[in-house]
């Protein structure tokens, strides 16, 4: 494992495979479209564990690293187009400044207990006390969003005695501290039939969903999960080059 190892690299063992892989893809050794080695194969030349070269895998898929193809291989990715969105907004204000009124429905407020994969995002142990919420957010009469946050309990101890009827997630959390850090994920998806349902949609259609996550002194703080209805809502990002 030594390609990979080092004292300003990570030391999770999984890490240092995902680092070992896009460093190959970012030096050009392993162009758009090239075959890696099969799990096997890394496991030999790397000195890892099977579940480590998978979880690897794993995570550069959902990345967009690169792509498996079952029973033929894994392959570099083809870039995506990304669009940074510049802004942290929240839909409150947005809703309000267009001349509508603003309003919610709290649907789940409580605890959890971190699975693997609300873990790895935080950086936590799996069984990591988080607070959960799911709350919706109308335009007027009209459910606009379905917003569904993972908290880190350390960092907002008090979050579940909040009134979001009143003060909504977003201020709360940026009242403790504005983040230092913040990872933006859109995709369209498929609404799950609970989603449907909370946004009133009488057929199921194309939505958008935002993933988030926050950073404050280093540490992942919060997950949330945003979706909308693709024919109420669009994503505006304005940059200059």
């Amino acid at each position: 494992m030594s390609q990979v190892l080092g004292k300003d690299k990570p030391t999770a063992r999984y890490e240092q495979v995902k680092l070992y892989i896009t460093e190959q893809i970012e030096t050009g050794k392993w162009g758009i479209g090239h075959r890696l080695p099969s799990e096997s194969e890394l496991v030999e030349q790397l000195g890892v564990s099977r579940m480590t070269v998978h979880r690897a895998l794993r995570e550069l898929t959902a990345e967009g690293v690169v792509t498996r193809a079952q029973g033929v291989g894994t392959f570099v990715a083809e870039p995506a187009q990304r669009v940074e969105l510049l802004e942290l907004r929240d839909i409150a204000d947005d809703i309000l400044s267009n001349g509508h009124v603003h309003s919610t429905r709290i649907i789940t407020l409580d605890t959890i207990r971190a699975d693997s994969d609300l873990a790895t995002a935080f950086g936590q142990r799996p069984g990591a006390r988080l607070y959960h919420s799911i709350i919706v957010h109308y335009e007027d009469d009209t459910p606009l969003q379905v917003e569904e946050r993972f908290v880190s309990s350390h960092f907002a101890p008090d979050y579940l005695e909040q009134d979001f009827s009143q003060t909504h997630p977003h201020r709360h959390l940026s009242a403790i501290a504005r983040p230092e850090e913040i990872e933006h994920v859109v995709f369209a998806v498929t609404p799950s039939l609970d989603i449907c349902q909370l946004l009133e949609l009488d057929e199921p259609e194309a939505c958008l969903q935002l993933m988030r996550r926050t950073w404050v002194d280093g540490r992942v703080v919060m997950k949330g999960i945003f979706t909308y209805s693709g024919s109420r809502y669009s994503f505006v990002g304005r940059y200059r080059p």
